[in-house]
């Protein structure tokens, strides 16, 4: 099984991508404690700056963003991860999916998480970031991850859990459908079974 992180972070080190290595830790240990073996990838957009902005005015990929693309597509399951800008999910995080093809994260599972300053902009996961990945036709969590300064460290009240229980209830969701969802076929074994039902088909 396959677990991309896509952490859309501009800094280095950033709380976006600690987020998003805490989350598909995570998955892992639940795919694990299921018997699923799982390999991991963080796909960080800061270092495809250059090449998504050249790609959204050329409509070619440079190969380390062709690479990105296609782990992003062939995974099992997306951990996806915006500090928020302007009360949204920032631009880079945006382009980086304007550039991949509208129907490649059909059906997939996808665990959404964001980081900001403050706490009053978590909603920013319900009106922005579930929304595009539901026109994307992925199916995303139930468990949508928010990370404030705060909660770094922090262990939730009475009201709201704290920032590790989140995280494992979050894995454990996108654990359970990446679990569940039938197993990607290649399309090279498609073409081989097709060629063997022609084979089959002729007569002597």
């Amino acid at each position: 099984m396959r677990l991309v992180a896509v952490s859309a972070g501009l800094s280095s080190p950033s709380s976006t991508r600690l987020l998003a290595d805490r989350l598909a830790e995570s998955v892992r240990d639940e795919l694990a404690v299921r018997g699923s073996d799982v390999t991991a990838e963080v796909v960080e957009l800061r270092a495809l700056a250059g090449d998504i902005a050249n790609h959204l005015v050329t409509g070619f990929p440079a190969p380390r963003l062709a690479a990105a693309i296609g782990a992003v597509t062939g995974a099992d399951g997306l951990v996806v991860v915006t500090p928020v800008f302007t009360a949204s999910y920032s631009g880079l995080f945006k382009s980086f999916f304007d550039v991949i093809d509208p129907n490649a994260l059909a059906g997939k599972p996808v665990l959404a998480a964001a980081t900001g300053g403050t706490a009053r902009h978590s909603l920013v996961l319900e009106h922005a970031v579930r929304p595009l990945f539901a026109y994307l036709r992925a199916v995303v969590v139930p468990t949508a991850v928010y990370a404030a300064s705060a909660d770094w460290g922090a262990g939730g009240d009475e009201h709201t859990d704290g920032l590790t229980a989140r995280i494992r209830r979050a894995g454990g969701e996108l654990a359970a459908l990446m679990a569940d969802r039938p197993a990607q076929v290649d399309p090279a074994d498609d073409v081989t079974a097709l060629e063997q039902y022609l084979a089959d088909l002729r007569f002597d």
